[in-house]
């Protein structure tokens, strides 16, 4: 016997393929509809930005070349010429920063997930959840105050005795204000988000498969290489890509600690050699006129672009290595 209520009107009945009618309650089509509109609100939300920026930053993409070289700063032939370095620096600086924390990032969050104690597991599981919701000015001061003094040692051993190698040929500046310094401050930043995302997952893997490993003599690590990491590939380059999102827009952070340079140099320990976009608009924009905000604009415009592709390109890995998951 099927249940109904007063408010279904029949156009809620809808047959199904049994020749029976469907029935389709009031709640399931409010919540279908909330759902659709959320979803098409992110849409339009990512749209209205794109339109933004293209619109604020259009002035900048049709001035000809004799009005942008009025703008402080620009010695370039073309507004690419002028971005181009820009985006080299931001991409340089976030994957300095994914290569030193996802390694990292995994190794904390399987050590949370399988090895330590639950009361203990418990209390690094909240402090790497409080440590994700830290600041970025807070990280920047950290870095320029504490971090620089600190690490300048290691970048001299760097270009001593690896110097030999192009991106840490030295002299190593002092002070250290350079593109792998604000690398390192930014993988501190991206560590917490990478390890939360990356426990969870690694929690998820189901015990079945960790009890079978175990039952077939394997130890624990074994155990980890066979099960977990198959099972939580695709969810920690997920987290990979978060924290690279966040890298790559990151302002104040990068703003204290780097040197700014406009050059396309792979030299980690010199300062003056690059800079990100997001940072050089921060230091700019208070200063810039009409047409010199317009070549900022354009610079978060190609930003933009670089993020949605990145984005795009992890949603392209994680669909290619999805059938090689143990979640399938």
């Amino acid at each position: 016997m099927t249940a109904t209520t007063g408010q279904q009107s029949p156009k809620d009945l809808a047959p199904d393929p049994t020749g029976k009618k469907k029935v389709v309650r009031i709640g399931d089509r409010v919540f279908s509809f909330s759902a659709t509109a959320a979803g098409s609100l992110i849409l339009i939300v990512l749209a209205a930005v794109a339109i933004f920026l293209v619109q604020q930053g259009w002035p900048a993409m049709t001035a000809p070349i004799e009005e942008l070289q009025e703008v402080p700063g620009f010695t370039y032939s073309n507004i690419l010429a002028y971005a181009g370095p820009l985006a080299f620096g931001t991409l340089l600086a976030a994957l300095i920063a994914l290569v030193i924390a996802t390694p990292i990032a995994v190794g904390i969050a399987l050590f949370i997930s399988h090895y330590a104690p639950r009361r203990l597991a418990s209390g690094l599981g909240y402090v790497v959840d409080l440590l994700a919701a830290i600041p970025s000015v807070v990280y920047g001061l950290w870095g320029g105050l504490w971090l620089m003094p600190q690490i300048f040692p290691f970048f001299e051993w760097l270009a001593k005795y690896f110097g030999w190698i192009p991106i840490f040929a030295g002299p190593a500046a002092s002070p250290p204000r350079t593109i792998l310094l604000a690398g390192v401050v930014l993988a501190v930043m991206i560590l917490p988000i990478i390890t939360a995302v990356s426990r969870e997952v690694f929690l998820q893997t189901p015990k079945l498969h960790e009890e079978a490993a175990l039952a077939l003599g394997a130890t624990r690590w074994e155990m980890i290489r066979m099960a977990v990491i198959p099972f939580g590939r695709s969810g920690v380059i997920s987290a990979a890509m978060l924290g690279l999102g966040r890298a790559l827009g990151e302002t104040m952070a990068v703003a204290m600690v780097l040197s700014p340079g406009f050059l396309y140099s792979f030299f980690l320990l010199k300062a003056g050699q690059q800079q990100s976009i997001a940072a050089n608009i921060a230091l700019k924009f208070p200063e810039a006129n009409a047409l010199g905000v317009a070549v900022l604009i354009f610079s978060g415009l190609v930003l933009f672009v670089i993020t949605l592709a990145v984005n795009m390109l992890a949603r392209w890995i994680i669909s290619r290595r999805k059938e090689f998951s143990g979640a399938n």
